[in-house]
């Protein structure tokens, strides 16, 4: 007696969709407050501006918009979508999930869904399960969302943070293909690191001194020790690019395009140096116009650098996605057809 398994099929990104605020905040509209200056925030992070969500706008009202995107250029609906995988650390409940509050708002309440805490490699991470269950015929198509409102859990006035984080959603449709469009992920984590982005005050302290509100405790916002968390990118995770490709069996010279985790500009081209990236792969810079999205980013720089370089579409791409954990994740990807 044996179980049946499904032989292996192949999976690809059929499709992305994006969703930004209309909000776009000038390093001049922050400086002041965490005393600093333009010149000094690009230099170090590369970052001119940022978008920030209105308070109507939320974590499932920004997923749903990217979503909507993304099967619309798929030519699908919501009915054809039998899994969905939401990646975010900003929404604001412990549970139920917010992958169950979007497939209810985007009308197939009967879809599995579940979310995936794994911050800026969130993402990512996605991809590599979504592409599993493409491919054992678990699921006949995904939609990964990746989506952040991280104005709501950043400090205003925290010099080291202030300026970074911003709000925004991307979604990709994965489903069958007849070739490989997705390659084995290379992933894994720097646990005994994890402390250098945290969300403080943690919500058991709120438990702990019932009496005391948010006002003496304040809310949770990201705190990072940046200096630490810019040597790992740079030195550790860039190793990750390597052995995705590796896994692959795709060299450098046959990308056409690098879309990293938009944190830190200086981070993404020392990356590109240490992979060795040829002057003929586009590099996606969306931080500088749009700051850091964490679990959104990739999504987010995707689209913008398909619709700024069409010829893309259909090319190689390298992902890599890397956050608080410290987790880490990357694949090589077919980016989506024109639409």
């Amino acid at each position: 007696m044996s179980i049946s398994v499904p032989t292996m099929g192949n999976s690809a990104i059929l499709s992305v969709g994006s969703y930004r605020p209309k909000r776009l905040v000038p390093n001049s509209e922050i400086v002041d407050r965490i005393d600093s200056n333009d010149e000094w925030i690009q230099q170090r992070t590369g970052i001119q501006s940022r978008r920030i969500a209105a308070d109507d706008e939320t974590v499932i009202t920004m997923a749903q918009a990217a979503c909507e995107s993304a099967l619309k250029r798929a030519t699908l609906t919501m009915s054809d979508i039998d899994t969905l995988i939401l990646a975010t650390i900003s929404y604001p409940y412990q549970a139920p999930s917010a992958a169950t509050e979007l497939i209810n708002v985007l009308g197939n309440p009967k879809a599995a869904a579940f979310d995936i805490s794994a911050a800026c490699a969130g993402f990512c991470y996605g991809v590599a399960m979504a592409s599993d269950l493409v491919r054992a015929g678990t699921s006949k198509n995904v939609l990964v969302v990746g989506v952040e409102k991280l104005s709501d859990y950043t400090d205003p006035n925290d010099r080291a943070t202030a300026f970074i984080f911003a709000d925004g959603a991307g979604a990709v449709v994965i489903g069958r293909s007849d070739h490989a469009g997705i390659g084995p992920v290379a992933w894994g984590s720097d646990a005994d690191s994890r402390d250098a982005i945290l969300l403080n005050p943690p919500y058991t302290d709120f438990k702990k001194s019932p009496t005391r509100g948010v006002a003496d405790l304040g809310w949770p916002n990201i705190s990072q020790q940046g200096q630490a968390v810019y040597r790992w990118a740079v030195f550790t995770v860039s190793k990750v690019g390597l052995r995705a490709l590796e896994a692959a069996g795709v060299s450098v010279d046959e990308l056409g395009a690098f879309i990293p985790h938009q944190a830190n500009m200086r981070i993404i081209e020392s990356m590109a140096k240490e992979i060795k990236l040829p002057s003929s792969v586009v590099i996606a810079d969306d931080i500088r116009v749009n700051g850091n999205t964490s679990a959104a980013s990739i999504p987010l720089a995707m689209d913008v650098l398909l619709q700024a370089h069409p010829e893309l579409h259909g090319e190689l791409a390298l992902l890599i996605g890397y956050g608080a954990g410290l987790v880490y994740a990357g694949q090589v990807v077919q980016l989506p057809p024109a639409p």
